[in-house]
């Protein structure tokens, strides 16, 4: 898939640079380093430096002024749906919380998106998605690749619909499910009953029934949204856990150290 930023040096900077920002190392506020100090870091022009910093100042990241610095907007103005901005947000180390939040997009839009699919689709998008279908039976015997076959299906739905507002959310809903279906597909076991959850939907499209088509994509994402709660549940339990063997060590090191401390020692015989 082709993304915005394009494989030179100046979007390898903004690429490393947005990334930092998005995972914390430059939070909300904070000053990036000053512009002789990222060339010399980049090994870059002056001149493809601030064309990385323009990048990433029109993508709402950064906000850069002389004499101030280039400092870090709020979280709530950077650009959400770009697909670049996605991408780095979920390198984040704690990434359920915002799958939770897509989640809740792709209900507001994959339900309504299949059922204009089953209105609006034609014989061409119906052979598209049944070929992503087909490819994710394949990725079940390890003949394909199950995460670009899934993501194959959903966006031939957003294409199905014919509703170029929906299509133009793609790359945006491409880049979340490449993190969400490697969380969920570890999750649900029985990969065959995947295939036949988008199935149902598939059949529902094909078949012209909007009404269930609407329904069985909700239940699929639904259930996605219900894999990510028992990922979060089970990685909430693991930190608790950690974080009691740490007291324990610390607690036990501290005893023996109290003991060693206290333990009298014997003065020499003579």
């Amino acid at each position: 898939m082709d993304y915005p930023l394009h494989s030179n040096l100046t979007s390898r900077i903004a690429q490393a640079l947005g990334r930092a920002i998005a995972v914390g190392d430059y939070p909300p506020g904070a000053t990036l380093p000053p512009e002789s100090e990222l060339v010399t870091h980049f090994g870059a022009s002056r001149t493809v430096l601030r064309e990385a910093v323009k990048m990433l100042t029109a993508k709402g990241l950064i906000d850069s002024r002389p004499r101030r610095g280039t400092i870090v907007k709020p979280e709530a103005e950077w650009n959400l749906a770009d697909p670049d901005i996605l991408s780095w947000l979920l390198h984040r180390r704690n990434v359920l919380p915002l799958m939770l939040e897509f989640v809740d997009v792709r209900l507001a839009i994959e339900p309504s998106a299949a059922m204009l699919a089953a209105r609006n689709g034609d014989q061409e998008a119906i052979e598209e998605m049944r070929a992503a279908i087909e490819r994710m039976r394949d990725a079940v015997v390890g003949d394909d690749d199950p995460l670009s076959a899934d993501i194959a299906f959903h966006v031939a739905i957003l294409k199905a619909g014919g509703n170029r507002f929906f299509w133009s959310l793609r790359y945006m809903i491409e880049v979340a499910l490449r993190f969400s279906i490697r969380i969920t597909n570890k999750r649900k076991a029985d990969k065959d009953e995947m295939v036949n959850d988008h199935m149902r939907i598939f059949e529902a499209i094909a078949a012209r029934d909007q009404q269930a088509a609407e329904a069985a994509m909700r239940s699929l994402i639904i259930d996605s949204k219900m894999l990510l709660y028992e990922a979060q549940r089970r990685n909430a339990e693991q930190a608790e856990a950690d974080a009691m063997e740490k007291t324990r060590a610390e607690t036990a090191g501290g005893l023996e150290e109290w003991r060693g401390e206290a333990t009298p020692r014997r003065s020499s015989a003579r």
